[in-house]
């Protein structure tokens, strides 16, 4: 639910709603010939990273390298407790290792190929690193859950499992601001206080109160920028990276921290963890109904012959990328939807339609980004809508000016 830009030469004047220039719509222009090659080498990147995301899942099985990871950690582990949270640290630390080529050219090499990054290898290394480490322990923390429920009841787990995504994906929610953001970001408050001011009072008009505003350093990092918003209850804050204050004009920043506000405002948190709940759900079932005949057929070659063997672990990630894959559609169609109103949000609490199409048209130009990318590409790869279309929405969409009633009026305080 972030709204990324990469980087942008600052005009140093505002795009405020002067009458003279709200009513000029902004063009949508075209892409650039480096824009075109990044978006098809990324095309390419995506079904590479597809397929390895369901060959090492079906390579671990088939070769029988699952079963002795479980095997090493039964020796080490001894208690079932232990062998399962050791047998997620040896397969995270296995995963992360044969995807490193892949992760490095997608978030080094090409990166700073196309002009895209200022991040350092040794810096890009310890953040591979300290990532990879993350995984690790979380692994190791949650997935005794689906292999205890696995033993309690072989008939419902899948039904269990799914329904405890709910209270782990909230949790995370909640802790990852505070515990495991700080891992990788350097938060501090905000430099530009007039700037702090006018979010701050966005967020009272959004019924968001009492939020603070952080101000993240990423320029370290990367030439893009970010705002977003995030946690619940006391972890509630809003997030700007410093690249967004020192390369966006005023009210380019207060559009985009206004579409994050209007995810917070819009309950999408909620929406997203009832998602992952039927996401999650399904993928366990199809798993539920056919791992069975799988480990009849494959046993030999699996290791194992029970679906509640640890070992079977990379059994349910290649049928569960499976379902994902097959989803995908109707999951970024409800992420777009998402998004739009995200937008329609933003731009009844500003009422900038110049500022909102203007960010979407510097989103195209320096995230070298196409405009109209495709069918195809929006089924599988389309979150958010075509910038095309959303700097024709930002256009258009002006209900005050017809005197119509806005949709989310309601919200505003």
């Amino acid at each position: 639910m972030q709204l990324t830009i990469h980087y942008i030469k600052s005009s140093g004047q505002s795009e405020a709603s002067a009458p003279a220039t709200q009513g000029e719509a902004v063009a949508v222009p075209e892409p650039s010939e480096l824009a075109i090659r990044y978006h098809r080498s990324g095309n390419v990147l995506w079904a590479a990273e597809t397929g390895l995301g369901l060959l090492i899942p079906a390579l671990l099985l088939f070769s029988g390298m699952s079963a002795r990871l479980r095997t090493l950690a039964e020796r080490v582990g001894r208690r079932w407790l232990a062998t399962v949270a050791l047998y997620a640290l040896l397969f995270t630390l296995l995963t992360a290792l044969l995807t490193l080529p892949v992760a490095y050219y997608a978030g080094f090499l090409r990166q700073h190929e196309y002009g895209l990054s200022n991040q350092t290898f040794g810096r890009w290394m310890g953040e591979w690193l300290k990532g990879s480490g993350v995984s690790a322990i979380g692994l190791s923390l949650v997935l005794w859950i689906p292999y205890f429920l696995l033993r309690l009841s072989a008939a419902r787990w899948w039904l269990y499992a799914g329904v405890a995504t709910v209270p782990l994906t909230t949790v995370l929610l909640v802790i990852s601001p505070i515990w495991v953001d700080p891992i990788f970001n350097d938060y501090g408050p905000m430099k530009d206080k007039a700037l702090e001011a006018r979010i701050v009072a966005l967020a009272r008009r959004a019924g968001i109160g009492k939020s603070r505003v952080y101000q993240v350093n990423k320029s370290i990092d990367t030439r893009a920028v970010n705002a977003y918003v995030t946690g619940f209850g006391g972890s509630k804050r809003i997030v700007l990276w410093d690249t967004s204050v020192g390369k966006l004009t005023g009210d380019q920043i207060v559009f985009v921290t206004a579409h994050e506000m209007g995810h917070f405002v819009l309950r999408h948190t909620l929406a997203v963890i009832l998602g992952a709940t039927i996401l999650t759900t399904t993928s366990l079932y199809v798993v539920h109904r056919l791992a069975g005949g799988l480990i009849g057929r494959f046993s030999s070659r699996f290791g194992f012959q029970r679906l509640s063997d640890v070992a079977s672990f990379p059994l349910l990630l290649l049928l569960g990328g499976v379902v994902s894959l097959i989803l995908a559609p109707g999951v970024m169609a409800f992420s777009r939807y998402q998004e739009r109103e995200a937008d329609r949000f933003a731009l009844e609490i500003t009422r900038n339609n110049r500022a909102a199409a203007a960010t979407f048209v510097r989103l195209q130009e320096e995230n070298l980004a196409v405009p109209r990318p495709g069918s195809l590409y929006m089924l599988w790869r389309g979150s958010h809508p075509a910038l095309g279309d959303r700097i024709d929405f930002a256009n258009r969409y002006r209900p005050w000016g017809s005197g119509d009633k806005l949709r989310y009026q309601h919200l505003f305080k």
